[in-house]
């Protein structure tokens, strides 16, 4: 392959200027998030697992799907307000869980709406294998 002096010059340049940044320090995809929750289960999440905690009610009146959706694949409704909720699964809404602070912050407050408790990692884990699995 014979490269041109311009082709080299604009190589040069581009290289210059070396990677460009993320977008945010806290962007994630769902990958890094089922890693970091995985890790800190000691154990991979499974998405057949967490398919059934997201549709079991868990002793509670809610469930997971009873706002999101079964599969979260479309718009939910909010169980008590019937405000409209995006698509959980990034495949229907790659932004869905980008972010690692409402990651986790809807993770804590979700979890202790439908369980009266935090998620263990396991059962993030879990969900976010789910998530990941559906297209």
């Amino acid at each position: 392959m014979t490269v041109r002096p311009a082709t080299t010059t604009l190589l040069a340049a581009a290289l210059a200027w070396g990677p460009s940044p993320p977008a945010h320090a806290a962007d994630t995809t769902i990958t890094q998030q089922l890693n970091h929750w995985s890790a800190q289960a000691g154990a991979p999440g499974d998405a057949a697992r967490g398919r059934t905690f997201f549709d079991a009610r868990h002793g509670g009146e809610w469930s997971c799907a009873s706002c999101h959706g079964m599969p979260p694949t479309g718009s939910g409704r909010h169980a008590s307000t019937g405000k409209t909720i995006a698509p959980l699964a990034p495949a229907a809404n790659p932004k869905a869980i980008t972010d690692t602070a409402r990651v986790d912050k809807w993770f804590r407050r979700n979890c202790r709406d439908v369980l009266s408790r935090e998620c263990t990692p396991a059962e993030k884990a879990d969900v976010l294998a789910f998530l990941a699995a559906l297209r």
